[in-house]
């Protein structure tokens, strides 16, 4: 039987440290990573993957709120829908040609929701990717005079700068929003609890929105049902679902924030 060498024994654990050693410090700065290093980009990435939104189903089998796939990163969704804002020709047309038209056509709508007690003169509004402000304009044409519209170029003095992702406003702001531009959020829990956050308690929101057809080729989403939308608004209640036609939009949602009872 061949006998081990006594004198080789002391050497195993010696050859071993350096690579123990090597071993354990790659495992730490693995766990250090695991642990520190979570970018908000891959925050984003991770909202993104996460099923925000119970996975309902739409009668086509697919999702009934579907985020489009291609943007590698915010800024780049935020250049794709700054190519359609700021187009000077679509800019030409919205503020020439399209203005008077569509102020009347707005004006019907909210002297509509005047008409069911939903928004009133003295109501602060807030037109949601307001672009160049018809839908502010026509707000004040029915006598909503503290109206204000928001976009990510701002028309002045009827639209301020802002995104709609990260409303520019204080908590509990405003007793009226609308928007027709919920096609165009990329995150779509994150433009909602925007407008529950900034809505007061008891203020309402409209929503004109593509359900029947397909949105323009700058939209982010797209929306096959308006239950999606119902469990987005997880602070106010849903009041009225309407048929609509509205450039292109034809389904109109309305709710009502909660008004939340304090305990006695």
């Amino acid at each position: 039987m061949q006998t081990m060498n006594p004198s080789s024994l002391p050497k195993l654990p010696i050859l071993l440290k350096p690579f123990l050693l090597s071993l354990f410090l790659s495992l730490f700065f693995l766990a250090f990573l695991a642990s520190h290093s979570y970018s908000p980009l891959l925050r984003l990435r991770t909202a993104l993957q996460t099923p925000t939104i119970p996975p309902s189903r739409a009668g086509n089998g697919g999702a009934s709120l579907r985020i489009r796939p291609g943007y590698s990163s915010y800024n780049a969704y935020i250049e794709r829908q700054l190519n359609k804002t700021l187009n000077p020709k679509l800019r030409k047309i919205w503020t020439t040609r399209d203005w008077d038209r569509k102020i009347r056509v707005f004006a019907r709508f909210f002297q509509s929701l005047k008409q069911r007690n939903l928004i009133f003169n003295h109501s602060k509004a807030l037109s949601i990717g307001a672009r160049v402000g018809q839908e502010v304009a026509a707000m004040k044409l029915v006598g909503v005079s503290d109206s204000v519209g928001i976009d990510l170029v701002p028309y002045p003095p009827l639209v301020m700068k802002g995104d709609f992702h990260a409303q520019p406003f204080e908590n509990q702001t405003f007793d009226f929003e609308f928007s027709n531009v919920f096609d165009h959020a990329l995150y779509p829990w994150k433009f909602v609890g925007e407008i529950e956050r900034t809505l007061k308690p008891g203020g309402v929101c409209v929503l004109h929105v593509a359900v029947l057809r397909r949105a323009d080729k700058y939209s982010a989403n797209d929306l096959y049902s308006v239950q999606p939308l119902v469990e987005l608004f997880k602070e106010s209640e849903l009041l009225e679902v309407s048929k609509v036609d509205a450039f292109g939009l034809d389904t109109e949602v309305v709710f009502r924030k909660k008004k939340k009872i304090e305990n006695s």
